[in-house]
């Protein structure tokens, strides 16, 4: 098929299905565009820019929730949920691969966006749909979930290497320095959909209550709707857009071209052949050599990326370990609080700062101390400082493990005293230290106050004895080994009685709060807050009830009389025990206790590992990208970039993998990952350092010598006659 049939061909799958009202070729790639008044940038940008944001914004805004969606909404576990979440990052980063040869090779920029934009809206739509109690079972909710995750993958990855390209294509060739800052403008668009969606969205779901709880229907919802806005936008520029056509598949014809030398060369492994200078040229037999000049270029920068993923699995747990630690910290700034998910918004923020911080301040300098900078070395200090940024997550971490409540041991057990009496109380157990015990009516709030008891056996009898003031009782108590009790000491009369109530000793997980109540009411009373109810009999404790924190307020329903009980600030990873006592047969009083004290290690010790992880994306993506760019012929550039997209495919895979393990404390976890990441670092270096660059231009001169050495041998072996 010669090149007219090709584009006949073209000309016929161009008119078929919605290309016919979205042609691909528009008037003509060399038609008058319409200008942005008094430049010569093209209006059409506008729209690609207002279309990425919208569409960046639909992206992070889903990501930012997604975690929490996973832990609070599926009730999955902290591994199960971190493996989905790079999974679905993978899918993200692995479907450009797919998105780039369409667009290439079939259905051109224009259309592949297009089309994709609509799965990647029905991808939203059904993410949104699955986060609806109502809809059914947790089955049903799961496969909602993974099929919109997985259509979402497809759009975002599959558009992902052509609307940058798309809005390149707006510009003559003659206004480079226009279309240079557009990409800067593009960057920007990126950054603030980001910026805005990861502050946004987790306001949607924690601050919005929906169907009882929060609300991840309009969490979803709202990118759901943006994305949508960004199709709109996009399609409502068509008749603006320059439109190429289809000019084939680069990426195909790369592997075909590799794929042949290595079949050739293993074909003749054992035949007498002169050797060739590289392993491609093997592939001469076939291609021209401009296409393997090409491809060796690309392959040797390729081999430069091999190291590459282990940045990006460090970079891409922000939203997901880095969450889930935030979720364990305490995020009250006094005047706001700020919801786990939101401390992502960082990241982007700081980006935004950090660019020019480095363009305009630290590199100059830099070039000023005549020190020759060269893009590799950027990017080995850009994977330093992700490492830096991990071990300070592993010192946070660390931090946040010595505030967590004491865990018995085999052979052990912790009590704690509940002195409902009118005094201070002594407690003595036989062979520990007397246990001297304030009134909850003088102390109220209560911290927690845990003895430890060694016990001989697994289970042990205690003879405790109550003094206050002249007043002695005794109490007989059983524990059993690795548990936590409460022991509840009242006045009846002149004697003093006790209950025993064994209790949770995990910190309620995610930043929740956990309430429980001790009813010594005369009647059984039922407790409402919010959507969930417990009951407690006269004299028995009731369930934990976990609860978002805030001061709550809560119904009490016993006898025929409702109440309403104040709770007060319930606080981040707190348990409490409230107890319900009667005053004048009239009116109910509250006491309340810790159980489990509240998250104390703020999240704002997470902004340091931010500000390094954000300047090490500075270093290394930037760095990579331009580098890449730089050291790849112009035909290959589109390769590069998927090679380079796939590297955070791979990089989120790795982090699936350890979590599936999941055989580490979260602390050894970052220590792996910073020392895997320095190793890498290391091994970066010495291929950077034996790495000779390339220059491009050089090509492009090889192959005009090329051309006219080719019509100069045509020309010659034209009979005279004919001339």
């Amino acid at each position: 098929m010669d090149k007219t049939q090709i584009e006949e061909e073209m000309d016929k799958g161009q008119k078929s299905g919605l290309s016919k009202y979205f042609s691909t070729t528009s008037s003509s790639p060399t038609m008058k565009v319409p200008k942005l008044c008094g430049t010569n940038y093209p209006l059409s940008i506008m729209f690609i820019v207002v279309n990425e944001f919208c569409e960046r914004f639909s992206y992070y805004g889903m990501k930012a929730v997604l975690t929490l969606y996973f832990l609070n909404y599926l009730h999955w576990d902290e591994n199960l949920s971190t493996t989905v979440y790079h999974a679905f990052s993978g899918l993200c980063y692995f479907t450009p691969l797919i998105g780039a040869p369409i667009a290439d090779a079939w259905l051109g920029k224009f259309n592949t966006i297009f089309y994709l934009s609509i799965l990647y809206v029905i991808g939203h739509v059904i993410k949104s749909v699955g986060a609806i109690p109502t809809m059914g079972s947790t089955e049903v909710h799961v496969a909602l979930s993974m099929i919109g995750l997985i259509a979402i993958a497809f759009g975002t990855g599959g558009i992902k290497p052509c609307v940058a390209a798309f809005g390149g294509d707006q510009f003559d060739e003659e206004h480079a320095q226009e279309r240079s800052k557009f990409f800067s403008i593009f960057y920007l668009s990126i950054n603030a959909g980001s910026l805005i969606s990861t502050f946004v969205t987790p306001v949607l779901r924690g601050d919005v209550q929906c169907f009882g709880g929060d609300c991840y229907a309009l969490a979803f919802g709202v990118p759901a709707a943006l994305m949508l806005v960004a199709l709109i936008v996009f399609v409502a520029g068509s008749g603006m857009y320059k439109k190429y056509p289809p000019q084939g598949n680069i990426l195909a014809s790369v592997f075909s071209c590799i794929g042949f030398a290595l079949k050739n060369r293993w074909r003749h492994r054992s035949k007498q052949y002169p050797k060739r200078e590289h392993w491609l040229d093997w592939a001469d037999e076939k291609y021209q050599k401009s296409l393997i000049t090409e491809v060796k270029m690309v392959t040797k920068v390729l081999f430069l990326y091999i190291p590459l993923p282990m940045f990006w699995a460090l970079f891409d747990q922000q939203g997901s370990r880095w969450t889930l630690q935030a979720t364990r910290m305490n995020s009250d700034f006094g005047g706001f609080v700020l919801q786990p998910d939101q401390i992502q918004i960082l990241n982007p923020l700081l980006i935004l700062i950090l660019i020019p911080v480095f363009d305009l301040g630290i590199y100059p300098l830099i070039r000023c101390c005549k020190v020759n900078f060269k893009a590799i070395s950027k990017m080995a200090i850009g994977m330093i400082l992700a490492a830096l940024a991990f071990a300070v997550a592993t010192v946070v971490e660390i931090k946040i493990n010595e505030t967590l409540p004491p865990v018995p041991k085999a052979k052990e057990s912790y009590l704690q005293v509940l002195n409902l009496a009118n005094s201070e109380l002594n407690v003595e157990i036989p062979g520990f230290e007397t246990i001297k015990q304030p009134s909850l009516h003088d102390t109220n709030p209560v911290a927690p106050h845990y003895v430890k008891l060694d016990l001989l056996n697994a289970h042990n009898e205690f003879n405790v004895k109550l003094t206050q003031g002249l007043v002695t009782s005794n109490c007989q108590i059983h524990v059993h080994e690795q548990s936590s009790f409460s022991l509840l000491v009242y006045s009846e009369g002149n004697n003093l009685n006790c209950h025993l109530f064994e209790e949770s000793q995990t910190k309620p997980a995610n930043g929740l709060a956990a309430v429980r109540f001790i009813n010594m009411l005369s009647n059984e009373a039922n407790i409402t807050t919010g959507e969930s109810t417990v009951s407690a009999r006269s004299g028995n404790a009731s369930a934990y009830v976990k609860l978002k924190r805030g001061k709550i307020t809560a119904n009490c329903l016993t006898g025929s009389r409702t109440y309403e009980l104040d709770l007060g600030l319930l606080n981040f990873g707190a348990a409490y025990t409230v107890i319900l006592i009667t005053v004048n047969n009239d009116t109910i009083e509250l006491k309340k206790t810790e159980d489990v004290t509240a998250n104390s290690f703020h999240v704002a010790w997470q902004i340091p590992q931010y500000v390094l992880i954000s300047a090490g994306e500075v270093m290394f993506s930037i760095t990579g990208l331009e580098f890449s760019y730089s050291q790849a012929p112009t035909s290959m550039k589109s390769v590069l970039q998927a090679g380079w997209l796939f590297t955070i495919a791979i990089g989120n895979i790795i982090v699936l993998i350890v979590a599936q393990a999941g055989s580490l404390e979260q602390w050894a976890e970052f220590i792996l990952f910073a020392a895997l990441l320095v190793a890498v670092c290391i091994i970066f270096s010495i291929m950077g350092y034996f790495y000779v660059p390339a220059n491009p231009d050089d090509l492009k001169d090889k192959k005009e010598l090329e051309k006219k050495q080719l019509q100069d041998d045509n020309l010659n072996a034209i009979p005279m006659e004919e001339k």
